[in-house]
């Protein structure tokens, strides 16, 4: 009764509430449909800092985004709530951060003799704290799940989803992971770190319930990455962003190189989206930003057609966002999460599309 009375009472057009929930909102997690989970954590980034603050911009950002959607004029009735920052993870995460910059620092000087002592005990520590984040997080997601409520996860750095994926294979007998990303993140264990940001995906795939991994938009992968792929016997399919282009500039529609990538999912799927898969004029203070990238309409359209071809978005996470020195990051960043979190809801028969009896 309180979400409906909160519908009723809330104008979507006047000005955001920067005072308020997530979008503006006025609603509670306890109320919502869906629920974004904040995941302040990057303790593992082996280039550019930030993303631990990436819930907190886009969460600020996101009071200026205009609510109406043409495909989706409803969207904000659905119950949209963000939790708030754990703040003892934060901490943690900052405490493990610096010395996780010392023991790359130190393998990036060759192992030199002093300090080894110390800092050879770090990836032990790190993955410790990693293993209890993992676990901390199938629970919340889990209990979230069990209450009917549709789920994103907002990190941090791509390390972050591994306990939400967790918590969907006890739920989910299998499914498939639609991963939009610059980098192939199939390292195993990468700079000793065994929950290491570029091993999200590797991790995954140790979940015997995830029977595909569909990769958009890859721009930079090492040879084990590869070898890895070409010895999957299918179940990880890439699509470089090097392939996408050149079926563009063959005269390929994009709706018809999303429609070889649908092709490939099952009916199920998991929407893994680090934040590098645009183009970087896009997100300019994400961590290890690529040349080329999606386009932002072009992401959408995929996920719109991913919806659109029947499919059910079981979850999905947004990660790698950083405030960098300009607001431009949060405020696409809370675009792309207002999009992801509405198609997912209309993927769970949540939320109406219009024209979608047609599809």
């Amino acid at each position: 009764m309180a979400l409906q009375q909160k519908i009723a009472s809330f104008d979507p057009n006047a000005v955001g509430d920067t005072s308020g929930g997530l979008f503006g909102l006025p609603f509670t997690p306890e109320e919502a449909q869906v629920v974004v989970v904040p995941v302040p954590w990057e303790v593992t980034v082996s280039y550019r800092a930030g993303t631990a603050q990436g819930p907190a911009a886009i969460h600020e950002a996101s009071a200026q985004v205009d609510l109406y959607d043409p495909d989706l004029p409803d969207a904000w009735k659905l119950g949209l709530a963000m939790e708030d920052v754990d703040t003892e993870w934060e901490a943690e995460s900052s405490r493990l951060r610096k010395l996780a910059e010392q023991y790359i620092g130190w393998l990036e000087d060759g192992k030199p003799s002093k300090g080894a002592a110390n800092l050879q005990t770090v990836p032990a520590k790190v993955t410790e704290s990693g293993k209890a984040l993992l676990e901390w997080l199938k629970q919340k997601t889990g209990a979230y799940l069990d209450a009917g409520k549709g789920v994103v996860l907002l990190g941090g750095d791509h390390s972050t989803p591994l306990g939400y994926m967790h918590a969907l294979a006890e739920r989910h007998e299998e499914f498939g992971i639609l991963q939009i990303d610059a980098h192939c993140d199939l390292r195993i264990a990468y700079e000793g770190f065994e929950y290491s940001h570029a091993s999200i995906m590797y991790n995954a795939l140790q979940l015997p319930q995830v029977k595909k991994l569909v990769q958009v938009g890859i721009r930079d992968l090492c040879q084990q990455e590869a070898d890895l792929i070409a010895q999957s016997g299918g179940r990880v399919v890439m699509f470089h962003h090097r392939f996408l282009r050149e079926e563009q500039f063959a005269k390929k529609s994009w709706k018809k190189v999303c429609g070889k990538i649908i092709a490939q999912l099952p009916q199920k799927v998991y929407l893994s989206f680090d934040i590098d898969g645009l183009d970087p004029k896009l997100c300019p203070g994400t961590g290890t930003p690529v040349p080329g990238g999606l386009e932002f309409e072009e992401a959408l359209y995929l996920i719109r057609a991913v919806v659109r071809s029947g499919r059910q978005i079981i979850g999905c996470d947004l990660n790698e966002v950083a405030p960098g020195d300009t607001d431009w990051n949060g405020n696409v960043g809370a675009r792309l999460l207002y999009q992801m979190a509405n198609w997912m809801a209309v993927s769970q028969g949540r939320l109406k599309a219009t024209g979608m009896e047609t599809e």
